[in-house]
């Protein structure tokens, strides 16, 4: 593994989903799950949040757009908390999840409605 790309998309998975959720994911990380954690860290944080191309609040939004399209909530939730912090807004996830409602079906707005306020609740935002 690169070393360099992993140092640069643990810094970058840090400052999105926060430090204790990032060291908590790697500590609980054994010898099954390890190399996946690092490949997942330096491929996705250090090759594709690395690439300073698309700023971060850009790259939170297509994230939610997309792991909303494919339905999986859990990924959801954590890059829901992860868009606020790189500033996107509550009307803006809720256009996101529009887009969805559009191109995926009401039912899977609703879900992301719902985990959505979850996080907006959790942050005083609503």
């Amino acid at each position: 593994m690169d070393d360099d790309l992993f140092k640069k998309g643990l810094e970058k998975r840090k400052a999105t989903l926060g430090s204790e959720y990032v060291e908590k994911n790697l500590a609980n990380a054994d010898d099954f799950t390890r190399p996946f954690q690092e490949a997942m860290t330096a491929w996705c944080w250090g090759f594709g949040w690395g690439d300073e191309t698309i700023d971060p609040k850009t790259r939170s939004m297509m994230n939610l757009s997309m792991i909303g399209a494919l339905g999986k909530m859990n990924e959801w939730e954590i890059h829901c908390r992860g868009a606020i912090t790189n500033g996107v807004t509550k009307k803006e996830i809720r256009a996101i999840i529009h887009v969805i409602a559009i191109y995926c079906g009401v039912p899977q707005s609703l879900e992301c409605f719902k985990v959505a306020r979850k996080v907006l609740e959790e942050k005083n935002l609503l």
